[in-house]
């Protein structure tokens, strides 16, 4: 058997929820406020994992104009039933205050990778749903439910429904099955039946480091549920020096060769050096991750093999090992018609008008929008932070003639926090290199007085930022040969959930293109490539 290192899905890829159709195996995982919505990965071994598909990638199926950072899709629910493949997803609208405006959708394909339908809508009572496909054929829906009303705990338990496909709507009654523990914050509910029970996995204790899952089982769909003995399943809350933290939020799966696995969220903090100890365990500048633990079966309940706290390393399925070829190239030179899946935009896709391929072939062709602080229209394509130490590297033709023109490479968690390398104007020296830092919603320009003037020969200027665990820079090159550091030291941990004023955000760091022009004339810039390099972690 193959061993398998945790985490399996590194970077941004929380909330993982496993589905088998036959011997083949997908995982979903949330996208929050970044389109398309919904990563789903492919494996046959459950060790190698390739992008797939990002189902949700029509206006039609989600439109996110203006949602808040951190709203959008949060926990999506992968299953195959029927011969097809059926996913829930809730869009998020509101996240501050009393209410979590949350709706729920059902969308089908007949293949993974095929375009999946328009969306049913389902119900906007909470959020994390799922669908439950029992062996009598009928289908339940579950979601946590969201008590708004001042002085009541907002997690108000675990609601079941029943759904009929035919009639594509909810029917009959809808109850609450399971408070959940003293733990609270239940959340992230799926269903199984297994030898006589069914079992209701779900997450408690919020997704920070009280993390866990809590899972409870009972004879009947309804109720009463019976709490693990030795719960939780799994966590990292009493284990503060385990490498993997905030463990929870997990999905269970059978394979084909009658073996278990545990799906689960994890995040990695950075070492405690050059960081303020504002949190005990650190800070998860990568988001939180996806990891796999093995599962065994004692008196009909499942328990992490190993204890109830995540491995590093794990023993895998008695399964071949499969490996993929590489889903992404780390020089990505923009020659193919359609974007790498990797690149995402914020909120909502960008046509032809904004974001091309084809107007400067062989380059990615930006035409200025709104600013890094916008909910609207950011000309913004990234890709995720999946190691702790990389590069990142562009080069980009760029003629603005207004300090309100900027474009080039960004480092991204969301509007309140994010640092930009960028061409743009000044009145006096011309064309320039500036650098801009916005922290909590504190704005900075660290080279102000000194910014680097660009010769009007110049057509391209390369860009780069390398990432060194705690510590990021940025550097430039008018020939791509002699490279000038730019000497700001700028701090990995304030891209990450922990640093993020407000609480309640979710998603990880980014890095990637930005064009702007809050000028209105719509400037373009040009892209000649983008290169992701890892570095020996």
């Amino acid at each position: 058997m193959t061993k398998i290192q945790n985490p399996i899905l590194t970077g941004f890829h929380p909330d993982p929820c496993i589905c088998r159709a036959v011997e083949d195996y997908y995982i979903a995982v949330s996208t929050f406020e970044w389109f398309p919505g919904v990563g789903i990965y492919h494996s046959k071994d459950l060790k190698n994992w390739r992008l797939i598909s990002r189902p949700l990638n029509r206006l039609s199926q989600l439109n996110m104009l203006g949602n808040p950072d951190s709203g959008g899709i949060w926990a999506p629910a992968l299953s195959y039933s029927d011969g097809k493949f059926w996913l829930i997803y809730t869009d998020v609208k509101v996240t501050d205050g009393q209410w979590k405006d949350s709706h729920n959708y059902l969308v089908t394909c007949d293949t993974i990778d095929g375009d999946w339908s328009e969306p049913i809508h389902m119900n906007s009572s909470g959020f994390d749903p799922s669908l439950f496909h029992d062996t009598d054929g009928k289908k339940y829906f579950l979601n946590m439910l969201w008590d708004h009303r001042v002085g009541n705990h907002n997690f108000n338990g675990i609601v079941l429904q029943e759904y009929h496909a035919e009639s594509q709507k909810l029917v009959g009654k809808k109850e609450i099955i399971f408070k959940g523990t003293d733990i609270k914050l239940t959340e992230a509910p799926h269903l199984y039946k297994i030898n006589g029970y069914y079992y209701l996995l779900t997450a408690e204790g919020g997704t920070v480091y009280d993390h866990q899952a809590t899972i409870a089982r009972s004879k009947d769909i309804w109720g009463p549920y019976e709490v693990h003995p030795e719960n939780p399943l799994i966590s990292s809350m009493q284990h503060p020096r385990n490498p993997l933290q905030k463990a929870g939020h997990a999905s269970i799966v059978h394979t084909h060769t009658d073996e278990w696995f545990l799906m689960h969220l994890v995040g990695r903090p950075l070492p405690k050096e050059n960081q303020p100890l504002l949190d005990p365990r650190g800070y998860c500048p990568l988001g939180r991750e996806t990891a796999i633990q093995r599962l065994e079966w004692r008196n009909d309940w499942p328990f992490v093999a190993g204890g109830n706290q995540p491995s590093l390393e794990i023993e895998g399925p008695d399964m071949e090992e499969v490996r993929w070829e590489k889903d992404y190239d780390e020089k990505d030179d923009f020659d193919s018609e359609t974007l790498n899946p990797h690149f995402q935009t914020l909120r909502i896709p960008l046509g032809e008008e904004t974001i091309s391929l084809k107007d400067n072939p062989g380059h990615l062709r930006i035409y200025g929008k709104e600013s890094l602080t916008s909910k609207f229209t950011q000309a913004f394509a990234a890709r995720r932070w999946q190691h702790f130490n990389f590069t990142a590297e562009t080069k980009v033709a760029f003629r603005p003639d207004s300090f309100q023109q900027a474009a080039g490479l960004v480092n991204y968690y969301n509007t309140q926090n994010w640092t930009a390398l960028h061409i743009t104007w000044d009145e006096e020296k011309g064309r320039i290199l500036d650098l801009t830092t916005c922290d909590n919603f504190t704005f900075d320009r660290p080279l102000k007085g000194k910014e680097i003037e660009i010769p009007d020969d110049v057509e391209y200027v390369h860009l780069r930022v390398e990432v060194k665990t705690n510590i990021y820079q940025y550097s430039y090159s008018f020939d791509g040969q002699i490279w000038e550091l730019i000497p700001v030291d700028l701090y990995a941990y304030k891209l990450s959930d922990d640093y993020i004023q407000g609480g309640g955000f979710f998603t990880g760091a980014f890095v990637g293109m930005q064009c702007q022009d809050t000028s209105g004339e719509h400037l373009h810039a040009d892209f000649d490539y983008f290169l992701y390099q890892p570095a020996g972690e």
